[in-house]
């Protein structure tokens, strides 16, 4: 009993001298010491210290890899060397649990910081949520105290008029991707990761109580480039289960495949965490934006307007969508498409009620057709019309019996281009979307409604992307020849400024200033020389975002613990 209390408190010695956490935003006084308890804090510090190398070994070689790519002018390919994985047709992931076979639906974007939605979620008919910290959500800390603190909430039953976890909708949590650091929290004398603050809480607080309950821990890996990548994950699995004394294969996790280079992985992927895995996703925006982000500087890969080719209709992502189903399939798991962001009108008599629910109907059907076991809709409204139509249009739970072994997927139709042009409204379009996802971050939120969708980090990608690759070819626009400059973005940045000012609802001064920030921040990023790679890191990094966040929080400077 002495030897045990001695090392223990040599362990929490350690985490609170090798720590060094910022202080409690106001009025998040019971969050905070719920979720930063000792044993929280020492199983972070264990955590991080562990890992801490490998994710910036990981990071150092995406730079190398684009470096390589950039200089040799090279295309992805399927590699040689990892040849023998996807050749040996014996091995399958671990099969899933039971509340994982059947998941058609699920709700995306949704930030566990706010509550009341977090709420109607639960309490609706969706077999899923993506409790999502990453692309629909801005990472202030205080939404992360409150998003992880809710999840605890949810977990432990704390929520009144709610299933109990057992019986609710199963939670895919999404912890932030390995380009994003927590700056509010230092171990070592290091800003941490922001995928091991997130993900290390919510497994002390939640991963064993969501095992006993057969629902979980699940998650959701995003924006993962390489099988490397894929491996290092899987060894923090690992380690986690030891330590909290889970079953090897406990947690499952779902990876995003929302990078071009990751595509040609996919089997690699799935293999390094055959125990792990609950399959694959398809994340057609970020997908689309990777190709900017990878290629953005070869005319070849110049992408027209996002409506005019963002949708599994065309070959460079029905290719993709079908290589990602077969290849879950044939290995066993499970294979779920990307997340209807168009929201009904509140009038279902409407016209334009029917035509946007016939316009999701369409597009998922045509993800249903290729293969897929589930799907994301924002919109809570569209949960049942989506159910019902995978229950018209498939067999039983899941569609795991479509192997597709008849498909062949190339690096070309991977990499074929859509056609199409450049328009006025397309750039427009993609100026004001870019302001305004920055906007919504300055205020500390991380997804907006425009124009009958709902637009988040994903999409803010894809746009702000495509703004910064016509102003470098020098694009022409369709509608009058004119060529995209530097100073035509300027000068369309002014005029959209003026139409946002109802769209942002500017009443003060204060409101004033904040947009004209983000448009400021949205010319500079679009005008870089080098390709910003993520627009969240960059924005992560922003003197603005952060002193708007120091000033909304009244947050103090560090403290030691």
């Amino acid at each position: 009993m002495t030897k045990h209390f001695y090392i223990r408190s040599k362990l929490q010695f350690k985490a609170q001298t090798d720590m060094d956490l910022a202080p409690c935003p106001p009025g998040l006084d019971l969050e905070y010491k719920t979720i930063f308890s000792t044993g929280s804090l020492v199983f972070l510090q264990e955590l991080i210290s562990t890992f801490d190398e490998e994710v910036d070994r990981i990071l150092k070689l995406r730079i190398s890899r684009k470096a390589h790519l950039d200089l040799s002018g090279d295309l992805p390919e399927f590699s040689e060397v990892t040849a023998h994985v996807r050749s040996d047709s014996t091995w399958r992931v671990r099969p899933v649990p039971p509340r994982l076979q059947k998941r058609h639906v699920d709700v995306g974007d949704l930030a566990p910081c706010d509550t009341q939605r977090l709420l109607q979620a639960l309490r609706s008919p969706a077999q899923g949520l993506q409790i999502d910290f990453d692309d629909g959500n801005c990472p202030t800390y205080r939404n992360q105290i409150k998003g992880i603190f809710n999840v605890y909430e949810v977990v432990h039953n704390k929520f009144p008029d709610t299933p109990p976890i057992s019986q609710a909708p199963v939670l895919m949590l999404r912890p932030r991707a390995w380009n994003m650091v927590e700056h509010n929290m230092m171990v070592r004398g290091k800003e941490v990761p922001g995928p091991l603050f997130d993900f290390g809480l919510l497994m002390f607080h939640c991963g064993k109580l969501l095992f006993d309950c057969g629902s979980g821990p699940f998650f959701y890996l995003s924006k993962m480039e390489s099988y490397l990548e894929a491996r290092l994950w899987n060894k923090i699995f690992e380690w986690t289960e030891h330590k909290l004394g889970l079953p090897v294969g406990s947690i499952k996790a779902t990876v995003l495949i929302e990078n071009v280079l990751a595509a040609f992985e996919m089997e690699e992927i799935l293999y390094e965490l055959r125990d792990h895995s609950a399959g694959l996703n398809c994340g057609i925006w970020d997908y689309s934006a990777s190709f900017v982000n990878k290629f953005g500087h070869r005319e070849a890969f110049l992408l027209p307007d996002r409506s005019k080719y963002v949708n599994m209709e065309k070959r460079f992502l029905h290719s993709y969508m079908d290589l990602l189903v077969c290849t879950c399939h044939q290995r066993g798991a499970l294979a779920t498409g990307g997340m209807a962001a168009l929201l009904l009108p509140p009038d279902r008599e409407s016209a334009t009620y029917r035509t946007v629910l016939a316009t999701v109907t369409r597009l998922k059907l045509l993800e249903i057709d290729a293969g897929v076991d589930g799907f994301m809709v924002y919109d809570l409204d569209l949960i049942e019309p989506m159910q019902k139509l995978f229950q018209l249009h498939t067999q039983g739970d899941n569609q795991l019996y479509q192997l597709r072994e008849d498909l062949v997927v190339t690096p070309d139709d991977l990499l074929s281009m859509p056609a199409g042009g450049v328009t006025l409204y397309g750039l427009k379009y993609n100026i004001a979307v870019g302001i305004l996802f920055i906007e919504a971050w300055l205020t500390g939120k991380g997804h907006f409604f425009y124009r009958g969708q709902v637009e988040d980090s994903a999409t803010a990608e894809i746009s702000r992307s495509q703004v910064w690759q016509w102003i470098r070819h020098q694009a022409l626009l369709e509608d009058n020849g004119s060529v995209v400059t530097r100073g035509l973005v300027t000068d369309l940045t002014q005029e959209v400024i003026g139409e946002l000012r109802e769209v942002t609802h500017c009443q003060t001064v204060g409101d004033e200033q904040r947009l004209l920030n983000a448009a400021a921040m949205f010319l500079e990023v679009v005008q870089k020389r080098d390709f910003p790679e993520f627009l969240t890191t960059y924005l992560n990094l922003d003197h603005t975002f952060l002193s708007a966040q120091a000033g909304s929080t009244g947050s103090t400077p560090r403290a030691k613990l």
